[in-house]
Formats: C-alpha cells, sequence, structure tokens
C-alpha cells in the first residue's frame, strides 16, 4: 500500500528519493512526500496527487545526502498536503515516514496533548514522530530514542526515521509492515519494496517483524525491540529495472497480460517429471510419506489470491481426492478456526506481505499447523514464514489489478494437485495427461491472446451501455467468473456480481434483463447441458450474454471460444480472455488502468 524510500550516503538523496517513490507508484496512494537533512536542519516537501506533482514542488536547492521518501494510501484522515508524510516532530527536529495502523493513536494523542504538543494532521502516524522527538532528549542515540517510543506504539508499522542532529544515519523498523534493506557501495538504502531499490543494488536483507535496522553510509545493523544484535546475511534479487518498463505497451497490466505464456512457462520449468508422470516440488519440504498423512487441504488468501485458491481446491480434489476448500484469510484468522494435525493449510499471496494473510499464517504456526505457501516474491514474510511451499518466479507484478501471478498461482496449483494424486492414487496414465496438458498451457494462453481485438470489440459493446454485470460459471467455472468479475470492477468501475449458475433461479434471476448483460462461463465438461439450460433461462429474460467456453452456442448473443485443455486445467485458460475484456472496458471507459482508484496493490493493513 504506502511506499517508503531512505537513503544515505555521499549522494544527493532527493533525487534517488524520488526515483524511488516512482517505482513504487504501482502499490497505489494518494499523495507523497520526501524529506532531507542539510546542515543539521530538515527539509521537507509533500503534496497531495502524483510523485510527478512532488517532483515539480521540490525546489533545485533540496540539497542533503539522508533522506526519506513516502507514497500514502489515506487511512486516518483525508488526502492532502498536511495529511502527507513525511511528518515532522514540533521542535522539526525528528521526521518520520510510516506504513501500518497505530491502533492506540488516540490514545497517544490524548497523552501527548496533555502534556502541550500540538497536532497539524489527522493521521495515526504524527503521533510516532512526537513520541520518537520525546525520547530522543532522554537518550544518546537515534535506535534507542526510536526503540523506545515504539514500546508505547499498539499496531502494525514500517518505519524510517530520520533525525536533524544525527545526519549519518536512518533508522528503521518493522512490525507487520515490509522493510526491506538495499546494500550499496559506500551507501544505504531502504524501501517497503524491492522495487525501489533494484536500479541501485540487487543486494538486499529482509527485516523480520519486531527488528529495527541503523543505516549509516558504510554499512548497517540490525537489532530486536530489547536491543539484541541479530545477523542477517544479504541475498541477490533476480528481478532488475527492465521488469518495471512497460516494455513498450500503453499499461502495465496489457504487458502482464501478454507475458503469460512466459510466466506460465516459467512457473513450470523444470517442474515436471517425464519418468513418474508427477511434479517436481522440492520447497515443499514434505516426503511422500508426508505428503499421503493430510486427509484434508486448507487454502488462505486475498482478492484474486482467494479466487485461484479455490481453482486449486477444484484441482487438488479431482487429481488428488483429498477434501479441498479455500477461504479469504482476512475471515480465517477471526473466526478462532479449528487447526488439526492432519491438514495442509496453503497460503497464497504474490507480494509475500498481504498482512491479513500473514496474520492468518502466524496464527496457524502458534496452534502448531503445517503451512506451504505459494508466493511470487523471494524472501519475503510469507515466504520466511512458511514451512515450505512454491514459487512462482512470474516477475514483478506492477499493475494493482493481478494477472499474470493469478495464472501462475493456478499452474503451480495443478503441479502440488498433481504431486499430491501421484503419491496417492491418480494413475500413471492421468499423470502423463495431466503433465502434457501443463506443457500445452504456455502456446494455448498464446493462441488465446490472439483474440484481442475481437475481445476489445466486445468489450467496448457490453461495458460503455452496461448498468452492470453478472458473471455465473459452475463447479470449474465459479472461481473463473468470480475473478472475472472482480477484474472488471477494480479496474473498469463497472458493477460486476459472480454467482454460481444453478443459484441464479434462487434470487440473482431478478436481476437479469436487457440492462445486466451477463457474462457466462461455459466450458466443454459433464455440465455442459446444464449451462446451456441456465444460458436459455437467461435469454428467456431478456438477458444478453456473452458465452466464454470451448465452442459458439445458439443461446449466447456473443461468444469467445478458448482453446481446450484437459479439463482440470481448462478454468486457467478460461480466465485469459476475462483479463482483456476487463482491460478492454477499462480503456474504453478512460480509468486509470494500473492504478484503479482506492486500491492498492500490496495491502499491507487490515
Amino acid at each position: 500500500m504506502c511506499g517508503i524510500v531512505a537513503y544515505v550516503g555521499p549522494k544527493d538523496a532527493a533525487p534517488i528519493l524520488l526515483e524511488g517513490l516512482q517505482r513504487l507508484e504501482y502499490r497505489g496512494y494518494d499523495s507523497a512526500g520526501v524529506a532531507v537533512v542539510a546542515a543539521k536542519a530538515l527539509k521537507i516537501r509533500k503534496v497531495k496527487g502524483r510523485v510527478a506533482d512532488l517532483a515539480a514542488a521540490v525546489p533545485a536547492r533540496f540539497k542533503g545526502t539522508l533522506g526519506i521518501g513516502h507514497t500514502r494510501w489515506a487511512t486516518h484522515g483525508v488526502p492532502s498536503d498536511i495529511n502527507a508524510h513525511p511528518h515532522p516532530s514540533a521542535d522539526e527536529r525528528i521526521a518520520i515516514v510510516h506504513n501500518g495502523i497505530i491502533e492506540n493513536a488516540d490514545a497517544l494523542r490524548q497523552r501527548l496533548e496533555a502534556d502541550g504538543v500540538t497536532f497539524v494532521s489527522e493521521t495515526d502516524s504524527e503521533v510516532l514522530s512526537h513520541l520518537i522527538a520525546r525520547t530522543a532528549k532522554e537518550t544518546e542515540s537515534l535506535e534507542e530514542a526510536v526503540r523506545r517510543a515504539l514500546k508505547l506504539v499498539v499496531g502494525t508499522y514500517g518505519i524510517a526515521v530520520i533525525d536533524a542532529e544525527r545526519p549519518g544515519e536512518v533508522v528503521v523498523a518493522r512490525n507487520g509492515s515490509p522493510i526491506v534493506l538495499g546494500i550499496g557501495e559506500k551507501e544505504m538504502f531502504a524501501a517497503s519494496d524491492v522495487a525501489a531499490l533494484v536500479r541501485y543494488t540487487r543486494q538486499v536483507v529482509h527485516l523480520e517483524d519486531g527488528e529495527l535496522a541503523v543505516l549509516r553510509a558504510d554499512g548497517f545493523s540490525t537489532f530486536t525491540s530489547d536491543a539484541r544484535e541479530t545477523a542477517k546475511e544479504p541475498f541477490t534479487v533476480d528481478w532488475d529495472t527492465g521488469h518495471y518498463d512497460t516494455g513498450g505497451y500503453e499499461h502495465y497490466l496489457l504487458k502482464e497480460i501478454s507475458e503469460q505464456p512466459d510466466t506460465v512457462g516459467r512457473t513450470l520449468r523444470g517442474r515436471i517429471d517425464d519418468r513418474f508422470h508427477i511434479a517436481h516440488l522440492g520447497g515443499l519440504n514434505m516426503d511422500a510419506r508426508e505428503s499421503r498423512s493430510f486427509r484434508r487441504v486448507k487454502i488462505i488468501g486475498c482478492g484474486s489470491a482467494y479466487y485461484s485458491g479455490q481453482i486449486g481446491a477444484q484441482l487438488i480434489e479431482e487429481l488428488a481426492r483429498i477434501p479441498a476448500d479455500a477461504e479469504p484469510a482476512s475471515e480465517f484468522r477471526y473466526r478462532s478456526p479449528v487447526v488439526e494435525a492432519d491438514t495442509l493449510y496453503i497460503a497464497i499471496s504474490q507480494s509475500g506481505e498481504t498482512y491479513d494473510t500473514l496474520a492468518a499464517v502466524q496464527e496457524l504456526k502458534r496452534k502448531g499447523g503445517r503451512v506451504l505457501g505459494i508466493v511470487n516474491t523471494v524472501g519475503s514474510a510469507i515466504a520466511r514464514e512458511c514451512d515450505g511451499g512454491v514459487y512462482l518466479h512470474a516477475g514483478p507484478e506492477v499493475s494493482v489489478a493481478s494477472t499474470k501471478a493469478f495464472t501462475s498461482t493456478s499452474a503451480a496449483f495443478a503441479l502440488l494437485a498433481l504431486h499430491l494424486g501421484r503419491v496417492r492414487d491418480l494413475s500413471p496414465a492421468d499423470g502423463r495427461r495431466i503433465c502434457d496438458g501443463l506443457r500445452r498451457l504456455p502456446e494455448q494462453i498464446k493462441e488465446m491472446l490472439t483474440q484481442e481485438e475481437h475481445i476489445r470489440e466486445l468489450a467496448m459493446r457490453y461495458a460503455k451501455d452496461a448498468a452492470g454485470m453478472m458473471f455465473v460459471g459452475r463447479v470449474r467455472g465459479y472461481p473463473v467468473a468470480r475473478e472475472g468479475a472482480q477484474k472488471l470492477k477494480e479496474i473498469s468501475y463497472v458493477h460486476a456480481e459472480a454467482y454460481p449458475a444453478s443459484e441464479l433461479k434462487h434470487g440473482p434471476l431478478a436481476l437479469i434483463g436487457p440492462e445486466m448483460p451477463t457474462v457466462a462461463i461455459v466450458p466443454d465438461d459433464e455440465l455442459l447441458d446444464k449451462n446451456l439450460t441456465t444460458l436459455g433461462e437467461i435469454r428467456a429474460r431478456s438477458g444478453r450474454i456473452l458465452m466464454v467456453g470451448h465452442r459458439t452456442a445458439d443461446q449466447a448473443d456473443d461468444c469467445i471460444v478458448v482453446p481446450k485443455n484437459e479439463t482440470e486445467l481448462d478454468p486457467i485458460l478460461l480466465t485469459i480472455p476475462l483479463q482483456l475484456f476487463a482491460y478492454h472496458a477499462a480503456v474504453a471507459l478512460g480509468r486509470d488502468v494500473d492504478k484503479p482508484r482506492n486500491l492498492a496493490k500490496s495491502v499491507t493493513v487490515e
């Protein structure tokens, strides 16, 4: 969500901070700001609006070799110049940037106001600058001041702090919101996402929850909240600046849709065993006996990750014959779940930092659950917390709406289902069939993408005059319908609902009419005739129908024909046209496709 960048070294900090903030724009934000230290004085500029507006507001003489920057996604207080970060202390000695939510901010604010502190913003974050300023007067080091102040705080945070009286260091801290250190040549960086760092360094260190770090030009040190030093080994990230360019496409979203033949191929590469017709997934850290010991599977994720989990649950039940279901991670941890020793839990997150999912993983681990992670970001918090898992290798996903991470996650679930199935009762013949189907996916996705112009014409026709849209599917088609509705509403702002096709007649059919078109997911499977009957019910009520399936049908007004794979794998391909449909609908309606309103890429608050 919010973005953090920090720098200390020999160079002018402001251009580095601004460039880093530009790399974080995809996370979603409403305002931006930077602060530098020069001649033992703070210089701060912050604006409501985009990073480009901030860059235009930064004067030429905004010099300093130490600084922090921030892009804010509003939680406390409206988007405004005053509510933007960085927040200075009353004496303008301390400046902080903060991601997360301070849950006891109101109580702390009242206590500080009673002591004579005047607040200028509506944010919870400003509390931190005043708390740290008070403790800084009583301590000899900035890290000790930050550590003491954070002991008073209840909530989540990723913070970066600078002190005009100590112009050679930045202190950062993490609790539930990511902070990554970047190691340069006689310079140090910190950010909430490696995207802000890859232009300058690929050597990074991830902080754990409860850890703090002091950054100086010549290196860094890390320690716990009770002042115990910790040892951190840097690792090399395999993404570079080229991954964060649009590559000639009009939008990141279209680029990422178009990359899916390659990204799905990378997810599958080296993981299909032709001898035994099984998937090689060494990262699971489970032998065959352990894989056979689980009696059920529970999958947790948020948003599109949750919908890919529904596809995954269907795959696991069909191929491995293990009861499986998916649930929103945000709901799972609050309903006091029963954690069973013979249940395998799987957490999904593209960023590996989704707070609701991370908190659910931590609750599962506390109760002794075995948790696997399916994530895209190496070294992320969820990846580190889990007992094992699968990396997607899809490359960074910049657009807020997930596309390539969704298909790669679904492909990873197919691999996992194949693996679990073959150590149980899935026959070698069926194993070979699924392996062959997986290999066909990249070329079939490429074939599907050649229909973009046809889909663009349909999107323009349906989206421009629709009051809303209904998405329907059955069994394998239902999570595809849910993801299709999610894509349309999040980037085009056209209202969309998804229902199991069989549920239409139990209430939602009342909405159907000429002004409410239906997108129907109709694969060639055992439910084809039942799905076609549902289309007849819609047509009888003057509803327009766009059918996405493996053939055309008289019951539909328009059709998108998708290449046929194995029945279990078809949902992956059926997703592709819905991504293109949502994209072109959003473009036709003039939306900000890569940065839809009110949304953020990596959701690191509740």
